[in-house]
């Protein structure tokens, strides 16, 4: 049995049994990409590659079909193995549900890691909100079934929230507290700012048939994503009194 969290580009697992750490690359579950299509990275162990494909076949399923509509034979059908291998991995539906679920929460709190005392400001903001961005393109899937778990009460993840989620946002609340004492930034309710945040980055992923049918756009492609982008972060970093002429597209510094 595996417990999920990703970090870092990567899904890492803890064996309950064997208390060990290990890790491998996660595999993205793009939109329109077929169950076939997800790659095997050469010199993946065959146990490394069976989890990541679940958990990327575990997010679409859950996101189009909900838990209730979701099936282990459905997930196994999609990923191309036995369901004995989910059960195995897994045990059940549920575990596997809360797998996608940690996953994706854990790769957020990850984002938050440029937020430090001694860091620029405008700089570790920019860097949070372009990362926000990117997992929004990169995993909709995921987050739309965290979206989903929220509107029904977090039944799953709700002493999650209220102990590492909570945690994270303290800590860097009061980096940001620091900086406004500091006259680094305008005030600002930090645990509010990353409420807006989180709002205006996941929009892009939970809300992307809005967006798409509102721009005329089959699916938010790339340009589109660029854009929200740009936008979220004028918004933000004015709003805080920071500069962000010297920020390029991939949120460095400019010579």
């Amino acid at each position: 049995m595996v417990n999920f969290f990703h970090n870092r580009g990567r899904i890492f697992f803890i064996d309950r049994k064997m208390g060990k750490l290990d890790k491998l690359e996660a595999i993205v579950a793009r939109p329109g990409a077929a169950a076939s299509s997800l790659p095997e990275p050469a010199g993946r162990r065959p146990r490394e590659a069976h989890l990541a494909r679940i958990i990327a076949c575990a997010e679409r399923a859950f996101a189009e079909a909900g838990f209730g509509g979701t099936t282990m034979r459905q997930i196994s059908a999609a990923a191309g193995l036995p369901k004995a291998n989910l059960h195995y991995y897994f045990g059940t539906k549920e575990r596997l549900y809360r797998a996608v679920l940690e996953n994706i929460l854990a790769l957020w709190l990850d984002d938050m890691d440029p937020i430090q005392p001694e860091a620029d400001p405008a700089e570790a903001l920019a860097a949070y909100i372009r990362a926000k961005m990117a997992h929004s393109a990169a995993r909709p899937y995921a987050s739309k079934v965290f979206a989903a778990e929220i509107l029904h009460g977090a039944p799953q993840l709700g002493p999650y929230l209220g102990l590492e989620l909570r945690r994270k946002v303290a800590e860097k609340s009061l980096v940001i507290e620091g900086w406004i004492a500091r006259g680094r930034m305008a005030p600002v309710d930090p645990r509010h700012l990353f409420f807006t945040i989180w709002a205006m980055t996941q929009t892009y992923a939970d809300f992307d048939v809005q967006i798409a049918a509102v721009l005329g756009q089959g699916v938010v492609d790339a340009a589109t994503f660029t854009a929200g982008t740009e936008t979220v972060l004028g918004l933000v970093l004015r709003g805080l009194g920071l500069d962000i002429r010297h920020h390029d597209e991939q949120g460095g510094r400019k010579t």
